[in-house]
């Protein structure tokens, strides 16, 4: 009995040896369990956990220990408004930006026109001093007519030309006299008269329109009185290079429909010398030394020998009773300017 136990005993020993020896080759995760001893359930959390590399981070995973859903969905709109107002904010600052290169902008467009205008200040003041003017000859050479606004002007104005026998006394006359006068032309003569006429624009006289027919133009429709108007500011141009900036109406005749339907600003007269009816030079020099004054229009007609006649007497006295024998456009700068579609008789102060 003893010798059994002590084979036991023996026996014991020996295995106790052997497991001791096998556990240092195990690491801690190879712990021999007994077999009789309960087995425990490893959390799945920790199974993934002990699959992964050390030090690699553990990936969560639905069920017993993953995220809860309901603060998933919470994360997930906290998100989605955090970049809302980032988006929202940026959109602010770049409307801001936008605002702020807008109002440089208006600024500078604000500052320019400013010195624009101050520009052209200027140089109508300087204007009102000396009013530039070419002179006869081939070059066409610019000279210097000074005009005092302070002193009395009248501007004679010449219709139905052009007609070179007494449009070129007239200039003659006025040359002598520093003289400017206006000639209104029918457009369907000038390309009968082109050497007179460029001598009007070359010795700076003013050149209107008074329609390309002489058509009364409240006995026809819109369409022809467009057609009237254009045509004769076209037969200028082509001759001279010049397109006329005033209107003088056939007869003076208008009504709605004509002033509807004519943008220039429209000029007739003041004074009438009838010259076109009596045709005596002595009677229209009475008829404007009579009653001239300053900013008189005064209507005669290049047609007529008297008219002519006329002008030349009329010239040297008006100069010589202090008048400033100007243009219809130089005598509208000086009192007041003019205006498109509008119609004036005179420029008095």
């Amino acid at each position: 009995m003893m010798r059994h136990s002590g084979i036991r005993t023996g026996a014991a020993g020996i295995l106790l040896a052997l497991m001791m020896a096998f556990s240092s080759f195990a690491g801690p995760a190879d712990e021999i369990v007994p077999a009789d001893a309960p087995v425990q359930a490893v959390p799945q959390a920790e199974q993934v956990q002990q699959a992964q590399a050390p030090g690699s981070p553990v990936a969560e995973v639905p069920g017993a220990g993953g995220t809860d859903p309901a603060q998933a969905a919470a994360d997930a709109a906290a998100m989605e408004a955090w970049q809302q107002a980032q988006a929202e904010a940026q959109a602010a600052q770049q409307a801001a930006a936008d605002a702020a290169a807008m109002a440089a902008w208006q600024q500078a467009q604000a500052e320019a026109l400013a010195a624009q205008q101050a520009a052209q200040a200027a140089q109508a003041a300087q204007a009102a001093q000396t009013v530039q003017q070419p002179q006869t000859g081939p070059l066409q050479q610019l000279g210097t007519r000074k005009l005092d606004p302070s002193k009395p002007m009248v501007a004679l104005t010449f219709d139905d030309g052009p007609y070179a026998k007494v449009g070129n006394q007239i200039m003659d006359c006025a040359a002598k006299y520093n003289a400017k006068v206006t000639f209104y032309v029918v457009g369907d003569r000038v390309s009968t008269y082109k050497t007179e006429v460029r001598r009007m624009v070359n010795e700076g006289h003013e050149i209107g329109n008074h329609t390309y027919s002489h058509k009364i133009l409240t006995k026809v429709g819109a369409a022809e009185i467009r057609n009237q108007i254009e045509k004769c500011n076209q037969a200028v141009e082509n001759v001279t290079g010049v397109r006329p900036v005033t209107v003088r109406l056939p007869g003076g005749g208008k009504n709605s429909t004509v002033l509807a339907n004519i943008s220039q600003p429209i000029i007739l007269w003041n004074i009438d010398t009838m010259d076109w009816k009596h045709r005596n030079a002595a009677t229209s020099v009475q008829k404007v030394l009579g009653s001239v004054k300053d900013g008189d229009v005064i209507l005669m007609h290049e047609l007529y020998p008297a008219s002519g006649e006329a002008a030349c007497r009329l010239i040297p006295e008006l100069t010589a009773r202090g008048y400033q024998l100007v243009t219809v456009s130089e005598l509208a700068k000086y009192r007041g300017g003019l205006n498109n579609n509008k119609v004036y008789y005179s420029f008095g102060r």
